[in-house]
């Protein structure tokens, strides 16, 4: 994940040793920084608007039961956001009071918000089935896409001081069918919906035959 500037950047190397671990670089290679061990796979870190805070997703029990995390980057400092939340956070508000999150699949899946101060998650779009949601840049909407057959549509749902306002609107139609998920997360678009950027998996199988004489 991008931090703020577009220069430092977020990421996680999965099994690394004792668990996951979560990392941020500059787009240089400089200021490598390892953030604290949480205790559990991590699923996404979030940057804060300020670029003083990470939030990381990390998954510390079994079942969606995901714990949200916030560490300090100038210190060592880290406090847990909310317990068992169930979402994996994908974007901060511009104001640095909201949290987004999704839950791609199950009974509960949706878009949530998590409240940072009142650490607690809210249902925003219940039954939505998406694999991202995103703040636009002035914090009046946020962006999320639906798949259906043969297309995908990128909603805004105007948004403000953590409620929705009104019904989702269509912002962009893409005449084509992309995956959301493929082994995580398989696409990104920018926030003016001018780039898409998106997996197209291929593979094949081999199917053999075995005879006993």
């Amino acid at each position: 994940m991008w931090a703020p500037d577009n220069f430092h950047l977020s990421f996680y190397e999965v099994g690394a040793g004792e668990g996951d671990k979560a990392n941020i670089v500059g787009a240089d290679g400089s200021g490598l920084r390892q953030l604290p061990r949480t205790g559990g796979p991590v699923w996404n870190l979030v940057w804060s608007p300020d670029q003083k805070s990470l939030y990381v997703s990390v998954e510390e029990k079994e079942g969606p039961a995901f714990n949200i995390w916030k560490w300090s980057v100038d210190s060592s400092k880290l406090e847990k956001v909310v317990d068992s939340c169930g979402v994996i956070i994908t974007d901060a508000d511009p104001g640095g009071q909201y949290l987004l999150g999704v839950v791609w699949n199950g009974e509960e899946n949706g878009i949530y918000e998590v409240s940072i101060s009142e650490r607690n998650c809210i249902s925003l779009l219940p039954g939505v089935v998406t694999g991202t949601a995103f703040f636009a840049r002035d914090g009046k909407s946020f962006l999320y896409a639906v798949a259906s057959r043969g297309e995908v549509t990128i909603y805004r749902q105007p948004w403000k001081d953590g409620k929705i306002i009104g019904a989702p609107q269509v912002a962009l139609k893409v005449p084509f069918a992309f995956p959301l998920g493929y082994r995580g997360n398989a696409y990104d678009f920018s926030r003016d919906l001018s780039t898409i950027v998106y997996a197209r998996p291929g593979g094949h199988a081999d199917l053999y035959l075995l005879s006993q004489k």
